[in-house]
């Protein structure tokens, strides 16, 4: 693999050398001070973002489980693991993380480098070499796709969108995030089978102007020129990233508009490349259209006054915030791995609460640190989202479902587990008769996506699958006090929290006093 990267010495454009050629990328900034740089006729020199901003590469980690001693200012696209090739025989399916060729079994989540994942989804077991499954769920009589009034959303072009340059570990937005949920459906029986596949079309581009400004949306659709592109060091497009975007906005625009007028109940997007970092001017996070926000502007233009957006993706929907946080018609509320402000990508503290008359519309849950599981989100659920989204009122419900913070994530390191998230669906299913439509957003353990998107799913054709959590939970101390920093700011907007607020504060002081004496 030959690559030069050239952003230090030219931030306005970025251009690679693969074999000797020259592929020219979407730039941004004014112009290249370098005069042999040149720039894809048609981009706006203010679209791809190549400034060394946080990434995902940056919390990744794995260079330090390999005791790995990059140069800390090499500004590679994406190559958390930078062991030499000779010592990385093979990289695990389930997380892409790399082994030793002698490993038959990954070395970070378990999974056997043969296991039928692909075929099988989580059903497949992680154990063994691809022989069958764990166990065969029972394929359920009680509706079809020909009665269901739960829709799903997929396309196989969408697929086609991966990472041109084969490095020495696999991108984590990748492909096999869509083969894996689908497998995990067939072969559950759900999809094919038990809910209503819709035809897939490519959004507009009047569409996403909605949106994004037509330079984004430009700059986008010049990358299906480009053999591959990058707008930030770990988006990437490539020839047909473009066309699969465009597909996975529509399919959002389309569910929208069939839930909200009601010739189906529910539904789930399963579409690629995610969307929730996508602002208005800007593709980066793995994200190049904003899907949640194309699907409320959607709704809200069939009928729909009032949207709810629920993010529950481990890291802050800073694309969706942007788009709406003057916008008193759509509640944004993000739950997220925030530590200050050093977890990607940054944004999404607790006063962040809307602007310019969109005060209180906007509702971040930021977690101070990393292992955060089912009590801690269902609890905020319990006191933070629901009687916020209960005051608004909504008519229709979207929820960007990211399953980056299940448990075995390599990104989000957290503990959701599928139970966790059929949870939180159950809790938004009262809402507005169950006008819900689910997104799938980020989520990098193949394993934990397909069990979490099928939990979710399951929930959404009526199932009530037996949980173990209890109804009322009992959060970490972390937990609580985040809740309560929540309370505390969204007070002024929401004055019916006070109550809780009270009562969680008393409770707060109790749990601190009750350390200390142990």
């Amino acid at each position: 693999m030959v690559v030069e990267t050239i952003e230090r010495s030219c931030e306005g454009s970025k251009r690679r050398h693969v074999n000797g050629g020259d592929i020219a990328v979407p730039c941004s900034g004014e112009e290249c001070s370098n005069g042999d740089i040149n720039v894809a006729p048609g981009v706006s020199a203010k679209r791809a973002r190549v400034s060394r901003e946080m990434t995902f590469e940056d919390i990744y980690g794995a260079d330090a489980l390999l005791n790995d001693d990059d140069d800390e200012d090499d500004d590679c696209d994406w190559e958390p693991v930078q062991a030499p090739m000779e010592f990385v025989k093979w990289c695990c399916v389930n997380c892409t993380m790399s082994n030793p060729g002698d490993m038959v079994h990954c070395c970070i989540c378990g999974e056997h480098k043969e296991s039928g994942i692909l075929r099988h989804g989580y059903l497949a077991s992680p154990f063994f070499k691809d022989t069958g499954l764990i166990e065969v769920e029972e394929k359920y009589g009680g509706s079809s796709s020909a009665t269901s009034s739960t829709a799903v959303g997929f396309d196989e072009r969408m697929l086609l969108h991966s990472e041109f340059e084969v490095k020495a570990q696999p991108h984590p937005e990748r492909p096999d995030r869509l083969r894996a949920i689908a497998a995990s459906l067939a072969t559950a029986g759900v999809f094919p089978g038990r809910c209503l596949p819709i035809n897939a079309r490519e959004i507009t581009k009047q569409e996403l102007q909605m949106v994004h400004t037509s330079e984004h949306v430009d700059a986008v659709d010049t990358t299906s020129q480009l053999l591959y592109s990058y707008f930030t060091s770990d988006t990437y497009a490539n020839e047909y990233s473009a066309r699969a975007a465009r597909l996975a906005a529509g399919l959002c625009a389309d569910l929208a508009t069939d839930i909200f007028t009601g010739r189906v109940k529910n539904g789930f997007a399963l579409v690629r490349p995610p969307g929730h970092h996508a602002g208005v001017r800007h593709a980066m996070g793995f994200c190049l259209h904003n899907n949640a926000a194309v699907a409320a502007l959607v709704a809200q233009a069939a009928g729909a006054k009032k949207v709810l957006i629920v993010d529950w993706d481990v890291h802050h929907g800073n694309g969706t915030q942007e788009i709406f946080e003057q916008n008193k018609s759509v509640l944004y509320i993000s739950l997220h791995r925030h530590e200050g402000g050093n977890f990607y990508p940054g944004t999404g503290a607790a006063d962040e609460v809307g602007s310019n008359g969109g005060e209180g519309y906007c509702v971040n849950v930021p977690w101070s640190c990393g292992g955060v599981g089912d009590k801690d989100y269902i609890f905020a659920f319990q006191h933070v989202v629901l009687p916020i989204a209960s005051a608004f009122s909504p008519d229709f419900v979207i929820i960007s479902a990211g399953f980056d913070a299940a448990r075995g994530d390599p990104l989000g390191c957290c503990d959701v587990t599928p139970a966790g998230y059929s949870r939180m669906t159950q809790m938004l299913g009262d809402l507005c008769g169950g006008k819900m439509l689910v997104i799938l957003e980020g989520g990098y353990n193949l394993r934990s996506i397909s069990a979490s998107a099928t939990a979710v799913i399951k929930v959404l054709l009526g199932e009530n699958p037996e949980n173990e959590l209890p109804i009322a939970t009992t959060p970490s101390v972390a937990g609580l006090q985040t809740v309560l920093d929540v309370l505390n700011i969204q007070l002024e907007f929401w004055p019916s929290l006070a109550i809780s607020y009270s009562k969680l504060l008393s409770e707060l002081e109790a749990r601190l006093i009750e350390n200390k004496s142990e």
